[in-house]
């Protein structure tokens, strides 16, 4: 009886384990998001902050989703990063910290809409640069498109665009700077200059020759000339970019009102300035007019003013390395509905598909032409994108499915990492299976279990008392 007893305990948590796991395996988790292609693709980028005529190389992940419902986001992004070489992108010049990187790109959308996305990121620079400080890119750019009705669509990444906008800032140039030039006259060095004076950083450049000229190349909107105002200064002029600038002239022995000054060495003071300039590099010379007066430099300041737009000269562009590829997304009904097979080879879920395209293909003599019905009295809205993309308007209803011969002689197709859109790995909820239908049926397992053990067990205890009898 003990052990019968000991081996029907052994059968009933058994079975209790399995009804435990049954549990586990029938209640479904909550159903995973759509399937998600993922491309790591490579682009090799030149020009504007592409410093010295280098390549600078990016990898890059695209995520594109290939099967979405109605009313979702077709949502497409970018992780950025440099590959593992040397090039990265540099500063063109000299900025106060707060210049941005940003990073824009282009998808392609064609099929039952056509559009474009642009993916747009952009990262603030945190320190001072000077020519050749390496810039840091965003970790990642996104674009976003709504979805008014099903359809089929094919998304095509193309390029990236990379810009420097430099922050509204103030830059000093001190007279000792490498980039202020003393071209002609003798410009004495008056280091150490009291601290009651106000120089900026305690030191200055003097001339008494006539003609003495100083110059500087700056990149900014603005210039400002900073020196002392004293009774035995005289007149400097001016030119930006080898033109007499307005006004002409300034006489540092005179007050702003035109009187004459008795000030003796009181720097520190913005003595003449010239704003509203195209943003780009410059050029102003400082020249003494009158021999045996005082011509004085204490320092420039630069002025940027805050730019609408990112310059030109600063952008660098980024084509596909690897050949272009595209994705096929299918946007379904609200409710679970799939929407017609533009193709007219079927309805179903689609698997992910990614299609190596390249710039010129040539089609091969095998294709086939299906056209779809013509709906009259609707219209398939275009692509709008959250970053502004452009609006479209709907593609011919024929539909034409080719094989593509890629004529570059050997394309390299970009390394593809595809979500499957449900298993066991993917969190994605069994399809055609009832959580509770399964833990029923588990259980009535589990029942029938525990009773045969039950009769087993008194079968065996009957059959010993039978032996001990005879």
């Amino acid at each position: 009886m003990v052990r019968w007893r000991s081996g029907l305990r052994r059968s009933l948590a058994v079975s209790a384990l399995c009804l435990v796991g049954g549990a586990l395996v029938a209640l479904p988790s909550e159903a995973a998001d759509a399937g998600n292609v993922e491309l790591v693709v490579d682009y090799a980028c030149t020009g504007g902050v592409a410093l010295n005529n280098s390549t600078v190389n990016l990898r890059t992940k695209v995520s594109i989703p290939t099967t979405l419902t109605v009313g979702e986001p077709l949502s497409i992004g970018w992780k950025l990063g440099y590959k593992q070489d040397p090039a990265r992108f540099g500063s063109p010049d000299y900025f106060a910290p707060g210049g941005k990187v940003l990073v824009t790109g282009n998808v392609q959308i064609s099929g039952s809409w056509v559009g474009v996305l642009q993916p747009k990121g952009s990262l603030d620079q945190p320190n001072q640069l000077q020519p050749g400080s390496i810039l840091r890119l965003p970790e990642g750019i996104s674009d976003a498109a709504h979805t008014a009705n099903a359809g089929t669509l094919k998304v095509s990444p193309r390029k990236l665009f990379v810009d420097f906008i430099p922050p509204a800032s103030e830059v000093m140039v001190n007279d000792d700077d490498p980039r202020v030039q003393y071209e002609t006259g003798y410009w004495e060095d008056l280091n150490d200059q009291p601290l009651n004076n106000n120089d900026y950083h305690h030191d200055i450049r003097r001339t008494v020759d006539g003609g003495a000229t100083a110059s500087l190349q700056f990149t900014g909107t603005g210039i400002e000339y900073v020196a002392q105002r004293d009774y035995r200064a005289g007149k400097v002029k001016f030119y930006i970019d080898g033109q007499l600038a307005t006004p002409a002239s300034v006489d540092a022995s005179k007050l702003p009102n035109g009187t004459p000054s008795n000030d003796a060495n009181k720097g520190g003071l913005t003595l003449w300035r010239f704003l509203g300039l195209d943003y780009g590099k410059h050029l102003i010379q400082v020249v003494n007019e009158e021999h045996g007066k005082w011509a004085q430099l204490d320092a420039f300041r630069v002025i940027t003013r805050e730019l609408q737009h990112p310059p030109n000269e600063y952008r660098a562009t980024c084509s596909l390395v690897s050949a272009p590829v595209s994705v096929d997304v299918t946007i379904s009904e609200a409710g679970g509905s799939q929407s017609p097979d533009p193709t007219g080879t079927g309805t179903g879920s689609p698997s992910p598909t990614v299609t190596p395209t390249t710039p010129t293909a040539t089609p091969t003599n095998t294709h086939t032409s299906t056209s779809t019905p013509t709906h009259t009295g609707t219209t398939t809205p275009p692509v709008t994108g959250v970053n502004g993309t452009t609006t479209s308007t709907p593609k011919p209803t024929l539909t034409v499915t080719a094989t593509v011969t890629p004529t570059r002689p050997t394309p390299t197709a970009p390394q593809v990492i595809i979500t499957p859109s449900g298993g066991a790995q993917t969190g994605e909820a069994p399809q055609g299976s009832s959580g509770l239908g399964l833990l029923g049926a588990g259980t009535a397992m589990v029942t029938g279990s525990a009773l045969g053990g039950v009769a087993l067990m008194r079968r065996r205890a009957a059959h010993a008392r039978g032996q001990r009898d005879s």
